[in-house]
């Protein structure tokens, strides 16, 4: 049973759970995906029905963020833990290192997944890096192609959401991968192009602050983590 916050239902598992599962996937025929959302992308699934869908039909959905643990808990459905989809890559990169599993990178500028790609496999020796492909492409059909030769078992889908969710809702079972996760910026973290939230900060719940004083800019998108707020007290009433 999915745990229903606002209508995006997410997987109630600790990190380690979360990772055996994405492997029982990876070793499973494909295709499957793995999206990590946030406050900003369940209030975005609130107005997007497509992105609804393509988020609520994945085979894995952690709660990326303490935002969506404070609103379960505060909906009298507590989740066990928060599950960063940047550290559930990590972790499974590691176990994917360990079978000698292959990982094709999507997404992020031009450049910049060429050098995720290096950095990794550096950080996970056995990791097989099959390809990599930036996220500025208009048409899908070479791309799909081309992950479909790489043979990669697993795909980092690394376009923002909510066109990530929808792309590998869409594209997923051509790509030929038995795994795909939607990551957002994780590729520019993995790069080195961004440096993500010292420990401290994303200990105590406040990674997106940090990441706000860092990108001003992000002010608009963060506006919907107080909006997610309002929304869940609105639901608690209501239920």
């Amino acid at each position: 049973m999915r745990i229903d916050v606002l209508g995006v239902g997410f997987d109630n598992l600790t990190m380690a759970e979360a990772v055996e599962r994405g492997m029982e996937l990876v070793r499973s025929p494909g295709p499957h995906y793995v999206v990590t959302p946030n406050p900003e992308i369940v209030e975005v699934c609130r107005e997007d029905s497509g992105a609804r869908a393509a988020v609520n039909g994945a085979d894995l959905v952690l709660p990326d963020g303490i935002g969506v643990i404070k609103g379960a808990a505060m909906l009298g459905t507590p989740l066990k833990e928060k599950t960063p989809g940047i550290e559930f890559a990590t972790h499974l990169m590691d176990k994917l290192a360990e079978e000698g599993k292959s990982l094709y990178l999507l997404g992020a500028k031009p450049g910049v997944a060429e050098q995720a790609g290096e950095k990794l496999a550096a950080a996970h020796p056995g990791l097989r890096i099959a390809g990599t492909h930036d996220g500025y492409f208009k048409e899908d059909g070479p791309v799909v192609e081309a992950i479909r030769q790489s043979g990669a078992d697993v795909v980092f889908v690394c376009l923002g959401a909510p066109k990530q969710e929808k792309w590998m809702a869409e594209n997923g079972a051509a790509t030929g991968a038995r795994l795909l996760c939607g990551l957002g910026g994780s590729l520019d973290v993995f790069a080195g192009v961004v440096e993500r939230a010292p420990k401290f900060w994303s200990d105590h719940g406040l990674e997106w602050f940090y990441r706000l004083c860092k990108e001003p800019r992000r002010i608009g998108r963060m506006m919907k983590l107080p909006l997610f707020l309002i929304h869940v007290k609105q639901e608690k009433r209501r239920r």
